[in-house]
């Protein structure tokens, strides 16, 4: 047995086949996997992995009462991202950002989660290939789900952006409903709200961090095309693909990432920009539990309603960055 201890969720005991994957390779490698791609690289806070949402993840499932199998759905929801997570949807311009999910069934397929599901009495298509019957898991846009709502307070609590007793204060208000997550009351609900909109639009679309993904988006560009580093490289941790970059040799790629870590990065006008970047539209619109039935908040709540068409227009318009070298 292995005692794991989260700061969102506390202490959960993990044995058996959990166990197991837990210490399998596929999910030790999430360890060197940065949620925020390039993040990390311009502001040392941005440091969350992608092996602590997926344990996230999994222990909120549990928190929740979800199914063993839902909790290994969970834990394995990840373990096809690559080398600094979302760059590669920006650099094979996935608009969808799903590079991830296309090869889910092969990387998983190729790994040692079959015999170790398959030694545990489990099929692992039947668990992993069938993510609708996950529905504490996974929902599209705009329901809650697990992974949605781990990200969320997992990145502004790391950043500082919300405190312990506001993640747990919501926690106790998240409950299932019919299968779904949703929450007891409109505050809970609200509270949300501006919580995601803090990820989506103080976190993910701030200049700094959509410098950070575009610069890196543009080296690995250049490398691939010079065969400095192949599709393959992207199956191993985010430090070894940094070295094959750092280590090339080549002036160009040195004089971009020397851009990467020595920028000052600043907010620009349409009229006037280095960069405009834009991302995948992301939005919730949390239910409500209301008279035994959910209602979202948005019909609840002219604020809530207000907010989210506010911040689908901020989404849509993008990033407009300027760029100052500082060699």
């Amino acid at each position: 047995m292995l005692t794991l201890y989260d700061e969102l969720y506390g202490k959960f005991e993990a044995d058996g086949v959990l166990l197991e994957l837990i210490q399998s390779d596929p999910v030790q490698r999430l360890k060197g996997i940065y949620q925020g791609g390039a993040s990390r690289f311009v502001n040392e806070k941005w440091n969350t992995t992608r092996y602590d949402h997926s344990i996230g993840v999994m222990m909120l499932v549990h928190r929740l009462g979800g199914s063993l199998e839902e909790q290994v759905a969970a834990l394995l929801h990840d373990v096809s991202h690559t080398a600094f997570s979302h760059v590669i949807d920006y650099v094979l311009e996935q608009k969808e950002e799903n590079y991830h999910e296309m090869i889910y069934e092969k990387i998983v397929a190729e790994s040692s989660i079959p015999h170790i599901l398959k030694s545990a009495g489990l099929n692992w298509r039947n668990i992993l290939l069938a993510e609708s019957r996950w529905t504490l898991l996974e929902q599209k846009a705009p329901l809650l789900c697990a992974d949605r709502v781990d990200y969320t307070l997992r990145d502004l609590y790391v950043c500082g952006e919300i405190t312990l007793q506001e993640v747990h204060a919501f926690l106790d208000q998240l409950v299932v409903f019919k299968g779904q997550m949703v929450c007891s009351n409109l505050s809970a609900a609200e509270w949300f709200l501006a919580a995601y909109y803090k990820e989506v639009i103080g976190f993910f679309m701030n200049p700094l961090n959509m410098f950070g993904n575009h610069q890196l988006t543009e080296v690995i560009k250049l490398a691939l095309q010079k065969d400095i580093v192949s599709m393959e490289d992207f199956l191993k941790q985010d430090e070894d693909l940094m070295r094959l970059l750092k280590n090339s040799g080549d002036r160009s790629i040195e004089a971009m990432l020397a851009t990467l870590f020595n920028s000052k990065v600043e907010t620009g006008t349409a009229s006037c920009h280095s960069v405009h970047q834009t991302t995948k539209m992301r939005w919730v619109d949390p239910l409500v539990v209301v008279s035994e039935q959910v209602v979202p908040v948005s019909k609840l709540s002219i604020t809530a309603k207000r907010v989210i068409e506010e911040a689908k227009q901020t989404i849509e318009k993008g990033v407009y960055i300027n760029i100052h070298a500082s060699l």
